[in-house]
């Protein structure tokens, strides 16, 4: 059974005082919370097919994925299967290279999860983006559900600014001082904040 992060109620109920706005959307998915996954190398892949396509568009191509791989995703199959192999899955040539990039790093031990693991949020950041194919948004997503890093505002997320746009009614994209404001008001917290922006205007939870 899925639990939520340790975070997660506390989290809930410090937020809804702080914010009327978020308030009413807890309560509308109050059942719903942010699913995180213990294999680092199966999040990392997950994130790469979900660069710059909608939730729906990156579901789809991992389903295909995961058929490639016969529901082995590790780095020892990635690296087996031809480019070809996993293009046909809907992959792009660069998200290929990306993928058996990551793979060889795991493989042959030179990205340490384990060091990770006890780096602070911005340490951590810098040493994910060192991996071809991982920028600022990829290793956030990382940290959020991989990691289960309470505070986590992925400001270049396009479905987060549509739903602060939407939910605090204000310009899009929010202006970068909006966007601080709102960072202020869920300081510590923000990796909630974050999960219910992207569920109040999805049908699917957002997962990495």
């Amino acid at each position: 059974m899925k639990k939520p992060p340790p975070y997660w109620h506390k989290a809930k109920k410090i937020l809804s005082a702080r914010d009327p706005v978020l308030r009413k959307i807890i309560k509308k998915y109050k059942k719903g919370f942010l699913t995180t996954k213990d294999k680092p190398f199966l999040s990392l892949c997950r994130t790469i097919v979900g660069q710059q396509i909608s939730v729906k568009a990156a579901d789809s191509i991992w389903l295909k994925f995961e058929q490639k791989c016969k529901k082995n995703i590790n780095p020892k199959t990635i690296l087996t299967l031809s480019s070809q192999t996993l293009k046909s899955a809907g992959l792009s040539r660069q998200k290929v290279s990306y993928l058996k990039n990551i793979a060889k790093n795991f493989k042959n031990k030179s990205f340490d999860i384990k060091k990770l693991q006890r780096m602070e949020d911005v340490d951590a950041i810098d040493y994910i983006t060192q991996l071809k194919g991982l920028g600022i948004w990829s290793a956030q997503m990382f940290l959020m559900f991989n990691l289960n890093r309470v505070d986590i505002y992925p400001t270049a997320d396009i479905g987060l600014l549509r739903a602060i746009s939407i939910n605090y009614k204000t310009a899009y994209p929010p202006s970068k001082r909006f966007l601080k404001k709102i960072s202020n008001l869920h300081l510590g917290y923000r990796t909630v904040l974050t999960w219910y922006m992207w569920r109040s205007i999805d049908p699917v939870e957002v997962s990495y």
